[in-house]
């Protein structure tokens, strides 16, 4: 490993602790380095605040170091007036003569013009360190700026016999196929994405309240698919606690909330991409698809998935709802108690 790559791989770790409040904004991280010792490390922590290299500066303490150190970002350094001012003119203007960024940024308002500007004021500029690992960081705001789509999570949890599902439930509430500790892990993807879709059918059968109840942080927006408007009024999903989206295609009576939204798409003839096309229109970046197989499979027939996170249990159901089918590599694969866990690719994305 290099010296660069040493500095830029800490980043991408401060980096990481924005996940889940960043949004719509990228995660990002900055150290800044003066005689092979960091003086100064920042990230992001959520979107409207101070950029990684506005924290990054301001934690150094002796101001004057600034002129000869080096000052590392995972992402390149934004150029243009949003929320907050330009970071590039910001490093400029401190004398920060040495940059090392991990990768462009891709985003319309920014793609290059920010290491442009650096070069232009005399800075000495590195592109690519570590860019794989950059670009992975943020898959999904690359994804949801390239692809004019939100990232795409499927989740679910399957028999050892692979159903998902019985065929019948007595009760209106979710069965577990998983143990404790795999539950916990979901709820902690959930405080990680911007949002939670599930059809119609899961909310009819489980009436689930799709938040964080066994994590901390922020619970993701809820979005609900229902056609034909079956769910029912007093479905958890409708307490109105959480921003929720009701995909139907049935006219409801207008709710005055800031929680709850009915909305009408366009076409069914293709839902997936008409879907997809709404939660771009909210900028939603993220989504983690948690409902049956019937919504699951609809996304991966038409090829609007990014990867899938699938547990085995050991219990069995003999009958019942079958698991999604899919094709896709393997990225990791461990084991939650007696629960299994497989995390898949989509390695032919559209």
């Amino acid at each position: 490993m290099t010296i660069h790559q040493k500095y830029i791989k800490r980043c991408i770790q401060l980096a990481k602790n924005g996940l889940g409040t960043t949004y719509t904004n990228p995660l990002v991280g900055s150290v800044i380095v003066y005689n092979n010792t960091i003086i100064g490390e920042g990230w992001h922590y959520q979107s409207g605040g101070a950029h990684a290299e506005v924290n990054a500066i301001a934690a150094v303490k002796d101001t004057s170091l600034l002129k000869h150190a080096t000052i590392y970002v995972s992402l390149e350094p934004c150029s243009h007036h949003g929320k907050t001012p330009p970071c590039s003119d910001l490093i400029i203007r401190k004398g920060i003569k040495k940059v090392v960024i991990g990768t462009v940024d891709t985003f319309a308002k920014v793609s290059g013009t920010g290491i442009q500007k650096l070069m232009n004021a005399g800075c000495d500029v590195i592109v690519g360190v570590l860019e794989k690992e950059c670009i992975e960081l943020n898959k999904r705001f690359f994804t949801f700026h390239n692809k004019k789509r939100p990232y795409i999570i499927l989740k679910w949890a399957e028999t050892y016999d692979g159903y998902i599902a019985p065929d019948v439930s007595e009760k209106r509430e979710p069965i577990w196929i998983t143990n404790t500790y795999s539950r916990q892990l979901v709820h902690r993807w959930r405080a990680e994405e911007q949002a939670i879709l599930v059809g119609n059918q899961t909310v009819i059968k489980d009436n689930p309240k799709l938040t964080i109840r066994d994590w901390s942080g922020t619970n993701p927006i809820r979005i609900i698919i229902d056609k034909s408007g079956k769910i029912l009024q007093n479905s958890a999903i409708l307490d109105q606690t959480v921003k929720t989206i009701v995909i139907t295609s049935k006219k409801h009576k207008p709710v005055n909330n800031d929680f709850l939204i009915y909305k009408d798409i366009d076409s069914w003839s293709n839902s997936t991409e008409e879907i997809c096309n709404l939660l771009y229109k909210y900028n939603i970046q993220s989504v983690i698809i948690e409902g049956g197989t019937h919504t699951i499979q609809s996304f991966i027939n038409n090829n609007l998935w990014d990867e899938a996170r699938i547990f085995k249990g050991t219990s069995m159901f003999k009958s019942g709802i079958k698991a999604p089918i899919y094709k896709g590599a393997m990225i990791s694969k461990k084991t939650i108690l007696n629960d299994t866990l497989t995390i898949i690719k989509n390695n032919t994305i559209k």
